[in-house]
């Protein structure tokens, strides 16, 4: 099978094309940057195809995915950059990125035939409540602009596109790139306290397990919208924080405080991202590991 992955210069992208080769398939990597930006870490992506695409080009999209003609698109690109997106200067590339940048992707998945899976967010929930988020709940109330970018980017996957999966994940950490884990282990090194929200409720998602389940999913035919992050219960970001020091041996005191007292932000973070993860075993789809396990052998990966 032949499979085009955007975002490759990401955490999730570049476990993905990884995945991809070691299972046989063909994978063809794209991002903005004019060649591959990822870490260079002698894996497979760093020496399978690369084309360098801006996805905010239709006509660019269009061509490209006419010339490769893949099976399939597995669509990690994205901006991110939550506060950032609040700006008023920057909401014009995050709907470019997010909004039209997908709708190019799926119009030219319609034009092919192909599958398209589109990553998204817990985000395009409004975060309130306890209870879990089902895969099919249209409940939709977005907090922030990122959030409302990545729903709407969902919507023109499931409005264009008739073989599609909608993944949403959660508090992501891969080994290529930036991420929560690696900026709490250096501001603990530097801090013998940090204060850290205890009323934003979720599951971490380590992408080398995640990308090992889009692979799965990608080479079935059962559509649909999906939830993923890594088991192992629902945890703040204070219990998470707590974790990571615990495992990686540093003496740092954890204080937990409620995201009011915490303050700073630009951008609303839900309080409830729990997500309903069921529908994966139903489905015949073989759930990710334990946070706690994936933590330990993401701190063994990156040498702490």
């Amino acid at each position: 099978m032949k499979v085009f992955v955007t975002g490759v210069g990401g955490q999730l992208g570049h476990d993905v094309m990884n995945e991809l080769a070691k299972r046989g398939h063909e994978g063809v990597g794209s991002d903005i940057a004019p060649a591959y930006s990822g870490i260079q870490d002698g894996s497979a992506v760093c020496g399978m195809p690369y084309v360098p695409l801006d996805i905010t080009d239709g006509e660019a999209v269009s061509r490209t995915l006419s010339e490769i003609a893949p099976d399939a698109v597995i669509h990690c690109a994205a901006w991110t950059a939550v506060d950032a997106a609040e700006d008023e200067a920057n909401r014009p590339k995050v709907q470019a990125v997010n909004v039209d940048g997908t709708r190019h992707i799926a119009e030219a998945c319609r034009k092919l035939g192909c599958k398209l899976m589109y990553i998204s967010t817990d985000y395009v929930f409004n975060g309130q409540g306890t209870e879990p988020w089902r895969p099919d709940c249209t409940d939709y109330a977005p907090l922030n602009v990122y959030g409302q970018s990545k729903l709407d980017g969902e919507l023109a996957v499931r409005d264009l596109v008739e073989k599609f999966f909608v993944v949403r994940i959660a508090w992501v950490f891969g080994l290529n790139g930036k991420n929560f884990i690696k900026t709490m282990l250096k501001l603990g090194q530097t801090h013998d306290a940090l204060r850290v929200v205890n009323d934003q409720i979720g599951t971490p998602t380590y992408t080398l397990d995640l990308a090992r389940l889009l692979v799965d999913m990608i080479e079935t035919e059962k559509y649909g919208n999906y939830h993923a992050t890594n088991e192992g219960g629902f945890i703040s970001w204070a219990d998470f924080v707590a974790e990571i020091f615990r495992q990686a041996r540093m003496n740092v005191n954890v204080i937990p405080v409620t995201t009011a007292e915490y303050g700073l932000s630009k951008a609303a973070r839900p309080y409830n991202s729990r997500l309903d993860k069921s529908k994966l075993v139903e489905e015949g789809f073989e759930p990710l590991p334990e946070w706690k396990d994936a933590l330990e052998r993401y701190l063994k990966e990156i040498g702490e």
